[in-house]
């Protein structure tokens, strides 16, 4: 019975193609747009994870951030100088730390002839390249001695050497950044971008350059920011407990508030993770609307199918036909056209899935994204699909298994 509903179903649709593709059309398109969503979504969030993975193994972020004056207690300015990085990378002080790199960033022109880029000028330290998981490409990059003299010496990143010189060789040669002359002496290798961040669209320069020679000098010495590396995964928790002690001390703190924050790769992790997870499924619920609109399409042509094929209904009735044999009938081919326009739907998706991976792959040429089609989102495509085609075709079916037979075969 159940065979022979099947194959009463497809004869339908194949005697109203028209009809049938354009009821499906909203399957269709639902289907393709939740697939391609769901993958790309998929793909963005692994490219982030991968990208933040990239920053260096069990990182510890410590940023200075000033506390507002409350309750008539003094305000807390941000604060976080060389003294404090050099009182963090003391064992005695910071046992669970195995390396800290400070970092002090501002934004500069760098320049050579005529050409010209705006771009991230970091002060950094040697020890930058093996806390941050770095490498230079070209040349060599920043030594102690660059520090201890405050050289004017900078390595740029590959974009902006690609913008400067394009193929020609940068290294040796002299630029000026915020009107000071430099003097190239590597290239970082790609990188690629993290977050809304491009790692190669920067130049890095001695530390003590940056803060005494191109940015405005200040006697304190300030840092913008220091990444600590935790001797393993296991002590990043005892690497932020240690470090609080020290500055809480440091900064005499007699308060709750710190006018320092820390953020690890993990909650890095943890944010990218809810944004992207958030994004996909808003998006993903927005491309399930065509699911509903249609299965609003199959219940209305199912309704003119039951009044079309009223005489039918009747007949089958007449020859023994149960209600359920009726009803049976009527979901069934609800049920065939939902799977026929989500199995066209799943071929969308792939097409579309292959069209945004193309465009994605242009516009974001500094990270690599790979993307694919989940198998997850073709099944949560075809198990919503089916469960619009039962739920939107079981009120025709109830209406044609109701009919009575002596009225439906008086019906012209």
């Amino acid at each position: 019975m159940i065979i022979e509903a099947f194959r009463v179903a497809f004869r339908g649709l194949l005697a109203n193609k028209l009809r049938a593709l354009l009821t499906m059309l909203g399957i269709i398109i639902g289907v393709g747009a939740v697939i391609t969503l769901l993958s790309l979504g998929q793909a963005v969030q692994s490219m982030i994870t991968s990208e933040l993975q990239g920053l260096g193994s069990n990182q510890v972020f410590l940023f200075g951030v000033s506390v507002p004056s409350q309750n008539g207690a003094r305000a807390i300015p941000a604060e976080l100088t060389n003294e404090d990085v050099a009182a963090l990378a003391d064992p005695l002080q910071v046992p669970a730390a195995a390396a800290i790199s400070p970092e002090f960033q501002g934004r500069g022109n760098v320049v050579i002839g005529r050409q010209s880029v705006r771009t991230d000028v970091t002060g950094v330290l040697p020890i930058y390249t093996s806390v941050r998981n770095a490498a230079v490409a070209e040349g060599r990059f920043i030594d102690s001695t660059n520090v201890d003299l405050r050289s004017r010496v900078v390595v740029l990143g590959s974009q902006v050497k690609a913008d400067l010189f394009g193929s020609d060789d940068a290294i040796g040669q002299r630029v000026k950044i915020n009107n000071i002359n430099f003097e190239v002496i590597g290239v970082m290798a790609e990188k690629g971008g993290v977050l809304l961040s491009n790692a190669d669209d920067q130049v890095f320069i001695p530390l003590t350059t940056a803060q005494t020679r191109v940015f405005n000098p200040n006697p304190r010495q300030e840092v913008s920011l220091a990444a600590i590396q935790a001797v393993d995964a296991n002590s990043v928790d005892d690497v932020m407990d240690q470090v609080q002690a020290v500055l809480r001390q440091r900064h005499r703190l007699t308060y709750q508030d710190n006018n320092f924050s820390m953020l690890t790769q993990q909650d890095l992790l943890d944010t990218s993770s809810v944004i992207t997870g958030a994004l996909t499924a808003f998006l993903g619920s927005i491309a399930a609307i065509s699911l509903i609109v249609g299965g609003i399409g199959i219940m209305n042509i199912m309704l003119v199918s039951v009044t079309e094929r009223t005489r039918e209904i009747g007949l089958r009735k007449a020859v023994g036909a149960r209600r359920a044999d009726i009803r049976m009938q009527f979901l069934i081919e609800a049920l065939v056209l939902s799977l026929t326009g989500g199995a066209i739907g799943i071929g969308l998706g792939f097409v579309l899935t292959a069209v945004g991976s193309f465009v994605l792959k242009r516009v974001a040429t500094s990270v690599t994204i790979n993307v694919t089609v989940q198998p997850s989102a073709i099944l949560l495509a075809s198990l919503f699909s089916a469960a619009v085609g039962v739920f939107f075709g079981l009120y025709p079916a109830i209406r044609a298994a109701r009919l009575s037979p002596i009225e439906a075969l008086r019906y012209e």
